[in-house]
């Protein structure tokens, strides 16, 4: 069986959820092809600039990308105040369909989900396409005609869908799509172990994506550094080097230990008592997974303030919206057992670290190909 996974290089999320699954199709012995929607099917000077204006918004105007996103979830995926957005990639898109003569499509991404169902007002005979909602909320340029199922993340988002006109039999509740190491347990003492931290003092995780600039670093570091209980903070700062730097001299005198980009997440989950995170889809799925009570903090606006009330709602993070708020909730998840056993009871009611088996077993399935 062919399998085509459509993504976008917005985010890390996107990405990693369409490699999770492009294993997880592999596993099974479908032969996948991933195809970057921007930068193959448009134009790679385009997916740079685009992206670059992207994350400019994120860092330096995040309220503008706030904005954007509410407009996005007023309008419909094909609305004329789209000015052609959606058709981006189409013919390329075409093209790629007709060369590759995929049995099924999997989109990890709204705008190739969009295009997929332009497509398909065209008349054209697609195969059985797949939406995967990659955070926890509904927003309305994720909904497209065309779509034969969406997978979305937890119960929640699926009454979201149905109650925005989804036909319920469509809309599967999988998880979001998580790599491999995060369908297993990991011993909380090995993993202290292998990252030479102390078994009898806490330990507090804090990251903010694969660029931790568009997060809030420097305000947790020192939040740790007031904490009166002996902690140990792990600050994973991602590719931005200087950001590093900073983050290092403001630890210098203190046990919190500050990496760069970091492959293991896993471990470092499983060694931690809480993460300290803005609301990022994949990193509380993957948080979820590993049964990790969070703080959620410096969230921006647009889907990861919603996904940070689904997570709030669920019971299975505190959020804090200042520095303040931020020392205030950390000190209490520090001293307080009872709170972090309840975060995790949340977590185990709405947990599916077998998201990414979960939406392989949908399209796989011989009759479940079109819903």
């Amino acid at each position: 069986m062919r399998v085509l996974i459509l993504t976008a290089s917005y985010g890390s999320g996107h990405n990693e959820a369409a490699r999770s699954l492009a294993a997880g199709f592999v596993a099974r012995g479908a032969a996948v092809t991933v195809v970057d929607h921007f930068r193959e099917l448009v134009h790679p000077l385009f997916e740079r600039a685009s992206r670059g204006l992207y994350m400019a918004l994120l860092r330096r105007a995040p309220v503008v990308w706030g904005a954007a996103y509410a407009l996005g979830d007023w309008m419909p995926s094909d609305s004329p105040l789209a000015f052609g957005a959606t058709r981006l990639g189409v013919n390329r898109l075409a093209a790629r369909l007709d060369a590759l003569a995929p049995d099924a499509v999997v989109s990890v991404h709204a705008t190739p989900a969009a295009a997929m169902s332009a497509l398909a007002a065209e008349g054209r005979r697609l195969p059985p396409h797949t939406t995967v909602v990659t955070d926890f909320v509904a927003h309305s340029q994720w909904i497209a005609r065309g779509i034969d199922r969406y997978c979305v993340a937890a119960e929640e988002v699926g009454r979201e869908f149905v109650a925005r006109g989804i036909p319920h039999e469509r809309v599967v509740v999988t998880g979001v799509p998580l790599r491999p190491p995060f369908e297993t347990a990991v011993n909380p003492a090995a993993a202290r172990r292998a990252l030479q931290l102390r078994a009898d003092v806490p330990v507090v995780l804090v990251m903010a994506g694969s660029y931790g600039t568009v997060g809030r670093l420097p305000d947790v570091a020192r939040a740790l550094g007031r904490q009166r209980g002996a902690v140990q903070g792990v600050i994973v700062a991602g590719r931005d080097t200087a950001l590093v730097e900073r983050l290092r001299r403001l630890t210098a005198a203190t046990t919190t230990r500050v990496l760069g980009y970091a492959d293991d997440v896993r471990t470092l989950m499983a060694a931690a008592d809480l993460l300290v995170t803005k609301a990022g889809g994949m990193t509380l799925a993957e948080a979820m997974a590993a049964e990790l009570p969070m703080l959620l903090y410096g969230s921006l606006p647009g889907q990861e303030r919603r996904n940070e009330r689904f997570a709030s709602r669920a019971g299975v993070a505190l959020a804090a919206r200042s520095r303040r708020e931020l020392g205030r909730l950390l000190e209490r998840a520090l001293t307080e057992p009872e709170l972090l056993e309840h975060l995790r009871e949340g977590i185990r009611r709405v947990r599916r670290p077998d998201a990414t088996r979960r939406i392989v077993d949908a399209v796989l399935a011989p009759h479940g190909l079109r819903a």
